[in-house]
């Protein structure tokens, strides 16, 4: 990769990228040939990582590749402070505790995707936990309040009279003196940091520094192919979820998503992903296997090539051939679903069955998907709340939710 002309490093870079600020600086930068610093932070606000993080850990491995230097830059410190970014309300700090243990979990997901021998991990409290007040007020000295409110997030709650706390103001310059400890020649981010990262520039070049190069990855769109994905919005795929819940998961995103997906989540070229949309649109090649194709790629990514196997033939036998999935639980009926005995069956209440083997949350839900006639036994919707099992073993479904049922009418 490091034999690569300027022009396909470039382009190599930018693949999957939505903008790159100023990309003639990075040029320059790169006519040396010598590794440049790349620093991308995370705040570890939460213990799972999903693919939309894994948008920007794919970028910093291209530079990897490339043979640059990458940091993983855990925000200890920062995390402490919480990020106002895309919020409209203070968001409570975590705790140092809730912090360590996030870090933890980041550093075992995160090489996934980088390699984990050319991946440098650091911890922005080595340089921020020394800072003397005196230091802080300097640091605050490099940028105006005026600029800071110019943010989408500050002005609009400025506006509209919503409390901004002033730890909150001190978020982009303790992001921005990262940059100026580790000396920074490109530092990464999502669209929604692109504030931060330009306040970066501007501090380094305060402190006699070389401003940083400003790269931002689009915000990944979740399952529903409308929000970004969030573990919040129950939108998202998690990259320590089981190979048969990714590849479903992958499964049921839109044609349209699908090439989204297929330029932030693979390393596909750009090339080669317009060709598939010619063959698909050629009639040469089906959506359906595309999709699989993406989805196998992406399991590949996070587990092993045998996984993705198991995964797409476990999808085929269960989605496409409505065949029960290996991993549904066998339960008994609960007794409190039980409405009445035979020498071979037993009658129960759909409603109270669905809930009590823990396929719908509540009576309310189960009610409402049974008159949709959304609840199969044994394949067949069933829209009556009383219902005769025969002995044996019978089939539930719910949505995606399966149960294998034993039906004892002599002991149940």
């Amino acid at each position: 990769m490091q034999s690569l002309s300027l022009d396909e490093q470039i382009a190599y870079i930018k693949k999957g990228m939505a903008e790159l600020i100023p990309e003639q600086e990075l040029r320059e930068r790169l006519k040396p040939g010598r590794p440049l610093c790349v620093k991308v932070g995370f705040d570890p606000t939460a213990p799972d990582i999903h693919l939309g993080h894994t948008v920007l850990l794919r970028k910093m491995r291209h530079f990897q590749d490339l043979g640059h230097r990458v940091i993983f830059l855990i925000g200890d410190m920062t995390g402490m402070i919480g990020d106002p970014t895309g919020r409209n309300a203070t968001r409570p700090p975590l705790t140092r505790e809730e912090i360590n243990a996030n870090a933890e979990t980041y550093k075992a997901q995160v090489f996934k995707i980088l390699d984990p021998v050319k991946t440098e991990v650091g911890f922005n409290s080595a340089w921020l936990d020394p800072l003397k007040f005196q230091d802080v007020v300097r640091l605050c000295s490099k940028y105006t309040l005026a600029r800071l409110l110019e943010r989408d997030d500050f002005s609009k709650r400025f506006k509209d009279g919503t409390p901004i706390s002033v730890h909150e103001l001190l978020y982009p310059f303790a992001q921005a003196y990262d940059s100026v400890a580790l000396n920074a020649d490109v530092e990464l981010g999502g669209t929604d940091q692109k504030f931060n990262l330009l306040v970066g520039r501007e501090i380094q070049r305060a402190y006699g520094q070389l401003p940083q190069i400003v790269g931002t990855t689009p915000l990944l769109v979740g399952l529903d192919g409308v929000e970004k994905m969030s573990k919040s919005k129950d939108n998202y795929v998690g990259v320590t979820e089981p190979a048969e819940v990714m590849f479903r998961k992958l499964m049921s995103i839109g044609d349209d998503l699908m090439w989204n997906y297929y330029e932030l989540l693979t390393d596909l070229s750009l090339t080669a992903i317009h060709t598939l949309k010619r063959r698909i649109g050629s009639g040469d090649l089906h959506p359906m296997q595309c999709k699989i194709d993406l989805a196998r790629s992406i399991v590949t990514d996070f587990h092993s090539a045998a996984d993705a196997d198991r995964a797409a033939e476990e999808f085929n036998r269960v989605v496409r051939r409505g065949e029960v999935p290996a991993a549904a639980p066998q339960v008994a009926v609960p007794e409190g679903a039980v409405m009445g005995r035979g020498p071979d069956w037993l009658e129960v209440n759909l409603e109270k069955l669905t809930v009590g083997i823990g396929l719908a949350p509540s009576g309310s839900e189960a009610s409402r998907k049974r008159k949709e006639g959304a609840i199969e036994i044994d394949g067949v919707p069933v829209r009556d709340v009383r219902f005769r099992l025969a002995a044996g073993l019978r089939t539930v479904r719910l949505g995606k939710k399966w149960a294998i049922v034993r039906v004892d009418a002599s002991t149940s």
